[in-house]
């Protein structure tokens, strides 16, 4: 795949040599025109050598057509080889001219390569002339500031729906556990998990918000002590969870590497059978939850990572956000994520991170 530069410096190049091909021609055609029109006008004894040998006092000179002959020849010898010169010339600076014209552009693509929600602030900036580059530039640097205020906006707004949902809720939850007494068991049971729900469900949004938004701030994480705790502090009846961790480090929210993981041993504890097994492996930046439990089908599997879908499952449902959060952090830390059938039912979770250089670990 050529690139802009090149077929500019081709274009340039191609219209360059082709008039300066015509122009040469044109005079070459034109010099053997005048000179054969010359020649025509002398008298005959002054184009052909006098059948009489040459005198003595006077050199030997060619007829005169030939001698045109000669110096047309010489002259198209030297018009190729200008040509061919013209070739190289305009080849270099067509590609010098091309480049410096292309300049402001690819200014523009490292600033939209370089920005995320954290560089927001970043402009292009361009200066010089008025032209069509510069209005380019200018169109995007209106379109950052109008993306910066809205992203803006929107972490206002999760900040304080962080705040306004979660304060009415555990006023709810404290009301029920203290002005309702244990008499009233069922009612009573009910609305506290319900509440529960409530909470859970807010909190699985707003992070799911925050992590579609982006990372503010990266961090190197163990990611390994991250699996660590997260599988020392899961309990289940009936269900076995191993894991077996590896050291390493990935550039990211600690927070949000914490809530994948859970979601993702959560959601192989949920949708497992009783007397089923989950593994948990990290190795070399692949970190694996594998679960024993139903056999999901093929065309389910586009809908796992979409928020609000649950699998059907005898266990408790959760608020079917698990696994939109997973994949949603994992974007937000460049990893891939992707899920395939055990053999024998149950699921297998991968999720592929990138390792950080050991100069960025040190600093």
């Amino acid at each position: 795949m050529t690139t802009i530069r090149v077929r500019l410096t081709l274009i340039y190049s191609g219209l360059f040599l082709l008039t300066s091909v015509v122009l040469l021609i044109t005079v070459n055609l034109l010099l053997r025109q005048a000179l054969d029109a010359r020649i025509a006008r002398l008298p005959e004894e002054a184009v052909a050598p006098s059948e009489v040998g040459p005198r003595p006092d006077r050199p030997l000179r060619p007829p005169l057509p030939e001698l045109v002959n000669d110096v047309i020849g010489y002259h198209w010898e030297v018009t190729w080889f200008t040509v061919g010169a013209l070739t190289l010339v305009s080849l270099i600076v067509g590609r010098l001219v091309a480049g410096r014209m292309l300049r402001p552009v690819h200014r523009i693509t490292a600033t939209a390569q370089r920005l995320s929600l954290s560089t927001l602030h970043e402009r292009i900036a361009l200066s010089g002339p008025q032209d069509e580059l510069k209005e380019l530039a200018d169109t995007f640097d209106a379109m950052l500031d109008r993306l910066e205020r809205s992203v803006a906006g929107q972490r206002r707004f999760i900040a304080n729906a962080s705040h306004e949902l979660r304060t009415p809720l555990a006023v709810q939850r404290a009301a029920i556990e203290i002005g309702l007494p244990e008499d009233v068991g069922e009612i009573r049971r009910t609305l506290l998990l319900n509440n529960r729900r409530a909470e859970h469900l807010i909190d699985a949004l707003l992070v799911l918000a925050q992590a579609e938004h982006g990372l503010d701030k990266r961090t190197p994480v163990a990611l390994d002590e991250v699996v660590r705790l997260v599988l020392a502090e899961k309990v289940s009846d009936g269900i076995t969870v191993t894991g077996r961790v590896e050291p390493f480090v990935v550039d990211g929210d600690p927070v949000l590497l914490n809530r994948l993981v859970t979601n993702l041993v959560d959601n192989a504890i949920r949708y497992n059978h009783p007397g089923g097994t989950v593994e948990v492996t990290l190795s070399r930046g692949v970190l694996t939850v594998r679960n024993t439990g139903p056999h999901v089908p093929p065309e389910r599997f586009g809908d796992l990572f979409e928020p609000f879908r649950r699998l059907e499952t005898t266990r408790t449902q959760g608020a079917g956000l698990g696994l939109s959060i997973v994949a949603s952090i994992a974007k937000a830390h460049g990893a891939d994520v992707r899920a395939s059938p055990n053999p024998g039912g149950g699921l297998e979770f991968v999720v592929q991170f990138n390792r950080i250089p050991r100069s960025a670990r040190r600093a």
